[in-house]
């Protein structure tokens, strides 16, 4: 099918638009992507934001890729943004259909095409980049692999306005660096580590404390040990820090109207939740901290109450 008909077909756009909402539903994630909650005409448009960043995710992070594999599948991934940005897609494959939603959205709401380009920096990033040696450079990743969604999911709405693009930045850096906690025991077997060194040498802890504790980055790893004292004191900093960013993305909770608004308390009061289990382990990541159903209870509550958590 030619790029024109691909762009103005109805039954070919609602095709794309229903491959990118079945991608959404399939995957687990702590936050709502494109629920109920939001507004129905925003629906499609939040798919199609998810499903580019998801796929792009599965290159960079999916087993069974070397590396070199990876940069080309992203690669490929820039060159058909591009493509769709230009208005030249077709619906031959699953992934075509990704891009003629994408095409459609960024026409739609007139997305800036730079918010998905940085996105794809962040997931060629991942691929290269697996330590950090200063904080900003972990919030430099962030305001690239997080900051981008909220801005995009903003537009989608109808939002241009800068003083709720820096909460949003700041809750979606709060939200990442959140999973990054989450996931510390993980990261680290997949050869990760986002706490920079410059911060964890100040707490007088190691890469080699972490090795004696988790063992070495790799698939095999022996049982793990209680996590060093030294590690969890440069845990609670962290934590402290992203705290200051939920309470920073507090106002485009608040300043945003509708539905949107209630999406936004739940996404804000589900990454502060999976926080706060963090904290109440006394930073035992090893043992991932995960939320259940007495905790969406509590979320809802508090959501609806715009209470702190």
């Amino acid at each position: 099918m030619s790029a024109s008909a691909a762009a103005t077909s109805p039954a070919v756009l609602r095709r794309a638009y229903d491959a990118c909402t079945e991608l959404a539903r399939a995957h687990y994630e702590n936050f709502p992507v494109a629920s109920l909650m939001l507004p129905r005409r925003m629906r499609p448009a939040i798919a199609a934001v998810y499903a580019f960043a998801r796929r792009a995710d599965d290159f960079a992070d999916e087993p069974g890729y070397t590396q070199p594999e990876r940069l080309r599948l992203l690669d490929d991934w820039q060159r058909r943004l591009d493509a769709a940005a230009a208005g030249t897609v077709s619906a031959g494959t699953a992934n075509d259909l990704i891009f003629v939603a994408v095409a459609d959205a960024i026409r739609e709401h007139d997305l800036p095409v730079s918010l998905f380009s940085d996105l794809l920096s962040a997931f060629r990033q991942d691929v290269t980049t697996s330590r950090y040696e200063r904080w900003g450079d972990v919030l430099d990743y962030c305001s690239r692999s997080a900051n981008p969604v909220g801005r995009l999911v903003l537009r989608i709405a109808g939002y241009r306005d800068d003083a709720l693009d820096r909460s949003s930045d700041a809750l979606c850096t709060a939200l990442q660096l959140t999973n990054f906690w989450q996931d510390f025991a993980r990261d680290w077997q997949n050869g990760r580590l986002y706490v920079p060194r410059e911060d964890y040498e100040s707490f007088g802890a190691s890469a080699g404390d972490l090795e004696a504790s988790i063992g070495h980055p790799g698939p095999t790893l022996p049982p793990p040990a209680p996590l060093p004292v030294e590690w969890r004191v440069v845990l609670a900093a962290m934590s402290r820090r992203t705290r200051h960013l939920f309470n920073d993305g507090r106002l485009v909770c608040e300043r945003t109207g509708g539905r949107l608004r209630y999406e936004l308390r739940l996404t804000w009061h589900g990454g502060a939740r999976i926080l706060e289990r963090v904290e109440r382990s006394n930073f035992d990541v090893l043992r991932r901290p995960t939320l259940g159903a007495r905790d969406a209870g509590t979320i809802l509550w508090r959501a609806a109450l715009w209470t702190a958590a």
